[in-house]
Parts: structure tokens; sequence; C-alpha cells
């Protein structure tokens, strides 16, 4: 009996598009900036999908809000930005452990699906959710962690050459997508909106004759 999870068909699949990786957009919402001591409050990771034509779009968003763990700094200038009250009992909190197993146990179910290797993270300047990304998963010694180590896709700098704009949310309208500046900063949203920008990016350069499926080599 063939495996369930091995895809078999002639469409392009996403693992083609990527070398074999799996994009999944993630944001983090935070108590400051520095990965190693200020708590995480939100995690938001896009799934993203490819049609027969080869044409990515967003798929669903898993989210949790995050108990700060054990000593945590919360910076107050990061909570006015980002509106969270931390110990608002309305947030529904879990611990870092139980939040980020759980979105990458979901992360893992969908690279064997698409017959991918790994996950690549993509971000809105990248390199900010991989660190906090990473430190947690040490803290929560989480020994499966779906992403490449040290590789990422910023649709920060994707953005840049694209459009002209770096600003999440200056990218998006330039590129034609609605962003609301007040719905901003929650984790699920800027994830949401960023897989949005990357879908569109990626496509767009396919559109002017870029990555192009029907070249792809024989299996």
């Amino acid at each position: 009996m063939a495996d369930p999870l091995v895809i078999d068909s002639d469409a392009p699949q996403i693992r083609d598009r990527f070398r074999g990786f799996l994009p999944v957009v993630i944001d983090v919402e935070t108590g400051g900036f520095n990965a190693d001591t200020d708590a995480v409050l939100e995690i938001a990771a896009t799934l993203v999908g490819m049609n027969d034509d080869g044409i990515l779009t967003p798929k669903q968003t898993l989210c949790h809000n995050v108990e700060p763990f054990e000593g945590a700094n919360l910076e107050p200038s990061a909570l006015e930005f980002t509106g969270i009250d931390p110990e608002s009992p309305l947030r529904d909190a879990v611990p870092e452990a139980i939040a980020f197993g759980e979105i990458f146990s979901a992360i893992r179910k969908e690279i064997r699906e698409q017959g991918c290797n790994r996950a690549i993270l993509v971000g809105h300047n990248a390199h900010f959710d991989a660190g906090f990304i990473n430190a947690a998963s040490m803290r929560a010694d989480i020994k499966r962690n779906p992403f490449h180590p040290f590789s990422h896709f910023d649709t920060a700098t994707l953005a840049g050459l694209a459009y002209g704009q770096t600003v999440l949310a200056k990218a998006c309208r330039t590129a034609g997508i609605d962003f609301d500046n007040n719905e901003a900063h929650s984790a699920a949203y800027d994830a949401a909106k960023t897989a949005e920008l990357f879908c569109n990016i990626v496509n767009r350069w396919q559109a002017l004759g870029g990555w192009q499926p029907d070249l792809l080599p024989a299996p």
C-alpha cells in the first residue's frame, strides 16, 4: 500500500518551489527586544499552500497567547506599543511549552502532508521572530523545532525589493493588500498579513517570468 503522506500528482508542489522547504509565516509579540530575557506574549503561525498553477495562497493561522516565563522581563514601552496586558485573565494564556509545542506539532504535520523536508521561517524582520522562537524552544526544552536553524525568508527585504517599502503596513498597501492599523500588533493579524504579502511577492515574481512550474525537471 502506498504511503498516504506521499503526494502523487503532476501538479507543481510547494516542496518543488522552495527546495523541499515549507514556508511558514511566524509572528511573535513580545515584552521587549531581547530574546533571552524578554517574554513572548503571543505567537502565531500562518501556513501557506500552493494550487495546481503554482500559485501560493495563505491557509489557516494558528495562534496562542503565551504566559511570560518565570523571571521574564516586560518592558513598559513594549506593552504600550502592543497594547497587551499580560495580567488580563481574558487572554487565556498558556505556558511556552504548550503554545510552542502545539504549533510546532501542527507544522510538522503540514510538512509531512506536503512532502517537505523541513519548515523555513518567514517573518517581517525574520531574525527578530526567529530569535524568540529559538530562545523559547530552548527554555521549554522542545527537541523537535521544525524550522531550519539559521535560514529565513524576510518579507521586509523582499518588500523593499518588490515595492520599495520595508514597513509591513506600507508594503501591504503598496501591494494592494488591505491593512488595518487598529488590528496591527496582534500576532495573528500580523502573521496573516505577512503571509499575504509573501504570497503576493512570490506570485508576482512568477507572473513576471521567474520560477515556472512548467520548467520543473521530470521526476
